[in-house]
């Protein structure tokens, strides 16, 4: 099912909860689409309103990004973080209109992300953290550039994250993501960081985990 009444192309699956739902957003990765972690909508708890959105930026010749990467840069920026801070603003535009628009809690909202997606989730919840409740932070790391300036001053006590990393990813490498811990442990924000045997995807394992994280926290 797709609407066309808010900002961003996107995939629901319903709750069994008629009204003030809890809300998952699903953030893609890099060169994919809104189908890919839908996938496993099914899968979680079945209370979970669940969205899962397109990002704004097409490719050629197929798949979104939520910024550009420069494969072949030369000063360490291989990020358009210019692109990606847009990113995070619409994300959190995306969440007062989802909010608005459907039968869900505004004090009860997930998001879910993967690579791209998941660096959004940290630069979206971390900016913004009266609008998330949790986060789910799949393959991706910190990128404190992209954080709304001022962000440490925020209130996080509410937040809770579940971060994970395959300890064989060859897309980004298991070393940023180590300083993810200590670095929401400095913020006094509540973790969970796991790591997998895997590469730059999702283990069973990993899945599982997370299930049962999110089932404790909805």
């Amino acid at each position: 099912m797709t609407t066309a009444d808010l900002s961003l192309h996107h995939l629901i699956k319903s709750s069994t909860k008629t009204e003030n739902a809890p809300l998952a957003i699903m953030l893609h990765g890099y060169g994919s689409n809104e189908n890919d972690l839908f996938s496993f909508a099914g899968e979680l708890p079945e209370e979970l309103f669940v969205i899962s959105v397109r990002a704004p930026h097409p490719m050629q010749p197929s798949g979104n990004a939520w910024f550009a990467i420069h494969w072949n840069n030369t000063d360490g920026k291989f990020s358009d973080e210019n692109q990606a801070r847009e990113s995070r603003e619409t994300i959190s535009r995306f969440i007062d209109e989802a909010v608005a628009a459907y039968p869900v809690d505004p004090e009860n909202v997930t998001l879910i992300g993967f690579s791209q997606g998941s660096i959004l989730s940290y630069a979206a919840s971390l900016s913004y953290p009266e609008k998330v409740k949790n986060v789910i932070a799949l393959s991706g790391y910190v990128n404190e550039d992209l954080m709304k300036e001022g962000y440490e001053k925020n209130d996080f006590s509410h937040l809770s994250f579940y971060c994970s990393h395959g300890t064989q990813d060859q897309v980004l490498p298991v070393q940023w993501a180590r300083r993810t811990k200590p670095f929401l442990d400095s913020l006094k924000i509540e973790n969970v960081y796991s790591e997998f045997p895997v590469g730059h995807g999702v283990a069973p394992q990993n899945f599982f985990e997370l299930q049962e994280w999110l089932k404790k926290r909805i």
